[in-house]
């Protein structure tokens, strides 16, 4: 990795918590200047512009979070362990990076104002979503879960469901409602188990 590459990495994950606290027009350059300790002309120097070093602490941020999601998945042979595993590493272990799950948090932000934003947030999320849909017809092909059961249906619920606890979490300082959504989506994905 040359100098510039070093940096310019650097100035990404100084940026990334900041971004994904404040978002994009809650984001100054002096914020980004403090954090990074460069001046507007170093970091200028690594970004065409505030946009792409924003999109570019997204794509960060939601690799960290991705990763914490992941974690023992693959150790984990049985279709609807795996979504349970994935859920309870949603809740347990939050993102890694400080303002909470990039997918919401940039989605509100960028839904209506940044189309670069809308469209990263957007790929991550059919990313999340496919891979949540992939392990559904993984579980089906091995004859853990019914076939009459739709995958994106399940993937969607899962994320939504999360997503929409998480604010609500947030909102009220309690892990209440991640909990409550917790035990709901492990008793619905065991009601998609084959009965023998």
């Amino acid at each position: 990795m040359t100098k510039g590459e070093q940096t310019r990495r650097k100035i990404v994950e100084a940026a990334a918590p900041i971004f994904n606290q404040r978002g994009y027009e809650g984001t100054s350059l002096n914020d980004l200047m403090e954090a990074t300790g460069l001046k507007k002309g170093g970091i200028y120097r690594h970004f065409s512009s505030k946009e792409e070093l924003a999109a570019e602490a997204f794509d960060y941020n939601w690799g960290s979070a991705r990763e914490v999601r992941l974690l023992h998945l693959d150790e984990t042979a049985n279709g609807i362990e795996k979504l349970k595993q994935l859920i309870a590493n949603f809740i347990d272990h939050r993102s890694p990076i400080a303002g909470g799950c990039p997918i919401l948090n940039t989605a509100v932000d960028a839904d209506d104002g940044n189309a670069v934003l809308r469209a990263r947030v957007a790929k991550a999320l059919r990313s999340w979503l496919g891979r949540l849909e992939s392990i559904v017809k993984e579980a089906q092909q091995h004859g853990e879960m019914r076939q009459d059961v739709d995958p994106k249906t399940v993937a969607t619920l899962i994320i939504a469901s999360l997503e929409g606890a998480l604010m609500m979490s947030r909102l009220l300082r309690s892990d209440d409602a991640l909990r409550r959504v917790q035990s709901h989506l492990n008793r619905y994905l065991e009601g998609l188990v084959v009965a023998w």
